[in-house]
């Protein structure tokens, strides 16, 4: 099929600009579009048919819950059950915006758009075109991020296209996205709220309303795990991987230079071509042919935002070894740490 790159001027907006999108998903094809976060790729949440469609256009494993998106607090009482009152506390202070909850699901919600699960995870953009596509069209879409399963996520519709053109029948191009990190996710069918995706929505930020709520230990494991049931999506299996080997060094920063650069010497001596993923404090002490600085460690959000943007430049240099600082510590690091150590398949040296 043939996929329809459809600008959206944020700026002049107007119901016409979503009609076709619309009549798409009515029709259970598939929208890639913008959210503050990243791209996702949409289709009608209670259309099993549409579900399957994901993940087929994805290659993804259909026991990785998706994400239903919507634009009113009230859709809540439709797609779940038993909603205890955390929820409606924590959408009145951070939706619309980067929180994903997971619920019991109601019977209007299919196994198909969860995973086989009995909960159901629901979030609402802030995003002005992720808002208006939900409300013009009257549907609840279930969105995974839209790019190739397993692949880095993707923050402009060229990602989008170079993914999954061919694909899908439309995306919506709204230009970069904002936050760069897909949104956190807590678990509210537990006896305690537990974080399942650490993002830009901090536990201490949830602590405040709910002081008992922590990170499920699969969160801070450095260790991929493949034998659970995934309740939210990236939990199982490896994401937003480069096509390059990538390793994360730890430990003392000069330290962890001085190894990097011992290994990049024997690498490239046996000819293969590597990158350095540094940050504006320590690039200019990188030998490797490609380095990449991602942003200075005082301006997390920077490093958030371009995290995904630089593992696909690494791809399109054809790097076959990537070696990365480690970005633990401060209000974002275990949300940037959890996305890193996923696309380096928890490949992890301690200097």
């Amino acid at each position: 099929m043939d996929t329809v790159v459809k600008k959206i001027n944020r700026k002049q907006m107007n119901t016409e600009d979503f009609a076709e999108a619309s009549r798409i998903l009515h029709r259970g094809g598939l929208v890639a579009f913008p959210t503050e976060t990243v791209y996702g790729l949409g289709g009608n949440a209670l259309d099993p048919e549409a579900a399957a469609r994901i993940y087929a256009a994805k290659g993804r494993p259909s026991d990785n819950p998706l994400i239903v998106h919507i634009a009113d607090v009230r859709a809540l009482d439709v797609l779940a059950v038993n909603i205890p009152q955390t929820a409606w506390r924590l959408a009145e202070r951070f939706w619309p915006g980067p929180l994903t909850m997971i619920l019991q699901k109601s019977p209007a919600v299919p196994l198909s758009t969860t995973g086989g699960l009995e909960t159901v995870a629901i979030r609402m953009p802030s995003d002005e075109i992720a808002e208006e596509l939900i409300r013009s069209s009257g549907l609840y879409i279930a969105a995974p991020s839209a790019n190739a399963s397993g692949r880095p996520s993707t923050t402009r519709a060229e990602h989008v296209y170079e993914d999954l053109a061919g694909r899908i029948e439309m995306i919506l191009d709204g230009g970069p996205v904002q936050i760069g990190l897909e949104s956190t996710i807590i678990d509210l069918t537990t006896e305690h709220p537990l974080i399942l995706r650490p993002g830009y929505i901090s536990l201490e930020d949830i602590r405040e309303l709910i002081p008992e709520a922590d990170y499920d230990p699969a969160v801070l494991k450095h260790k991929p795990q493949e034998n659970i049931v995934a309740k939210a999506p990236g939990m199982k299996y490896r994401h937003y991987a480069p096509k390059g080997c990538l390793t994360i060094y730890e430990g003392d920063a000069m330290a962890v230079v001085e190894t990097i650069n011992r290994d990049l010497e024997q690498r490239e001596g046996q000819g293969h071509k590597c990158a350095v993923l540094a940050t504006d404090e320590t690039k200019q002490y990188y030998r490797a042919d490609i380095v990449k600085s991602i942003g200075s460690r005082k301006d997390e959000e920077g490093i958030a935002a371009r995290l995904f943007d630089i593992l696909r430049e690494f791809d399109e240099e054809r790097v076959e070894y990537i070696y990365s600082e480690s970005f633990e510590g401060g209000q974002l690091g275990q949300a940037i740490m959890n996305r890193l150590l996923k696309a380096a398949g928890y490949h992890v040296v301690e200097v």
